[in-house]
């Protein structure tokens, strides 16, 4: 039976949590009041109070003209508590590989309920998109990577058909929740008012994502059984449905530290985000997969001749295992007649015992021995004749089944590229960041 309660309590699970949180106040401060830092405060993509996002830019010539890829990161706080100032500082890492930052905040549960924030997303990517005519890359941590997630599923031109059907390219999800039914069993759901049918509707893992495109699934390894299921089940299923996802624990990591590799320019989360920003959608050759189908297959037939020839040796080889003293089997031809067999010798006539004499016992009087088991006969191997009976004709020509092959593509890891840094902001790293290692399920596991 599942704890659910204390599965979900981050607070409770972390000692130091109201401490972490703090920091998060108190470094977001200090980074906004850095020197040279290019930013656009407070930019309104709605009409509630909260629907402001901040653009954080990189300080290059490519930053000032606006001419960089951009990453929106959305805030976490079980969608009832924080907002986007908590976090400024974790653009950082991004800022210095070159990469512009999008922050929202957005109206919080009770005053609305998930569906109405999946929505409020939406309109700030909207907002991003047609202010800078950019697609992006969407990261979220905890409840945000729940609505991370939610942006890589949404069918874009259905919401009109001038937009992109990938106005989002690529996501990822930090510490992220997919499957919300299990918050009907905490407090958490005494704000989110979520009945059954709701939770199921605002559950991204039963959404079916743009086919093709990457979305990562990360979690601390410190943090509960629980997430590390809703990160793992999410890869499972996107994974089947088309979409690349993978699963990766963070050594090392708690709910709350982390977000702070996000801070590193040089951490695998930063440069992994660097990499499905750049190559957001998995490349499979169609066009070459069509013309290896169409192409003619080498396949060399029997010969008549060399059929007949198999067939031939096989019979050999099949009387040449048969025992001596084998019986023929039923159905086979009446061996040779050979000659009469010799009449039995008459039984000589018994002679009376003459006087004094004892009877002897004769085979008669003798108990009879006791009858042993026939040996049962091993079934003999099949003749030529019956060999050639077979519905396969000899001599047949050999059926051929095309194969169609398709190039594998090799997935792109954190160690393949490293990019240098361009940004011209100090290399001061606010936070530290650790290595990656492999899961058992072939995930790899950072740290």
């Amino acid at each position: 039976m599942v704890d659910y309660p204390s599965e979900y309590d981050n607070s409770g699970r972390v000692a130091d949590a109201k401490s972490l949180i703090d920091a998060f106040w108190g470094n977001a401060a200090r980074f906004r009041e850095a020197e040279g830092l290019v930013v656009e405060h407070g930019l309104a993509y709605g009409r509630n109070e909260r629907n402001r996002l901040d653009m954080f830019w990189p300080s290059t010539d490519e930053g000032r003209a606006r001419e960089v890829p951009i990453v929106m990161f959305v805030h976490g706080g079980y969608w009832r508590s924080l907002d986007r100032t908590a976090f400024s500082h974790l653009a950082y890492g991004l800022l210095v590989n070159n990469v512009a930052v999008a922050m929202p905040s957005y109206t919080l549960c009770p005053d609305i309920e998930i569906a109405g924030i999946v929505n409020e997303i939406r309109r700030a990517c909207l907002l991003v998109y047609q202010t800078y005519n950019r697609k992006m890359t969407v990261v979220g941590h905890s409840a945000g990577g729940h609505l991370a997630a939610c942006m890589m599923a949404t069918d874009w031109d259905e919401i009109h058909p001038d937009l992109p059907h990938d106005l989002v390219t690529s996501g990822m999800g930090i510490s992220g929740l997919y499957d919300l039914l299990p918050l009907l069993q905490t407090p958490i759901n005494d704000d989110l008012k979520m009945d059954r049918d709701q939770a199921l509707a605002a559950s991204p893992v039963h959404w079916v994502p743009e086919a093709s495109q990457v979305f990562e699934a990360w979690v601390g390894a410190d943090e509960s059984d629980e997430y590390h299921r809703q990160s793992r089940d999410l890869a499972e299923r996107w994974t089947l449905l088309g979409t690349p996802t993978n699963y990766v624990s963070v050594e090392g990591a708690n709910h709350f530290t982390i977000v702070d590799h996000l801070t590193d320019p040089l951490s695998p989360m930063v440069q992994r985000i660097m990499e499905i920003v750049d190559k957001p959608k998995v490349d499979f050759d169609l066009e070459r997969a069509g013309q290896i189908a169409d192409e003619p297959q080498e396949v060399q037939a029997v010969p008549e001749e060399t059929a007949d020839e198999l067939v031939e040796k096989i019979d050999a080889a099949v009387e040449d295992l048969k025992p001596e003293t084998e019986a023929e089997p039923k159905g086979t031809a009446d061996p040779e007649p050979g000659p009469a067999p010799e009449p039995a010798p008459e039984p000589a006539p018994e002679r009376a015992p003459q006087n004094g004499e004892k009877a002897e016992k004769t085979d008669v009087d003798k108990p009879a021995p006791k009858k042993q088991p026939a040996a049962k006969k091993k079934p003999a191997p099949p003749t030529s004749a019956a060999k050639r009976a077979t519905p396969a004709k000899a001599g047949a020509k050999a059926r051929t089944t095309r194969k169609r092959t398709v190039k594998q593509v090799k997935k792109p890891t954190a160690a393949n590229k490293t990019r240098k840094p361009k940004a011209r902001v100090s290399n001061k790293q606010p936070g530290k960041a650790g290595e990656a290692k492999k899961t058992e399920t072939g995930s790899a596991e950072k740290s």
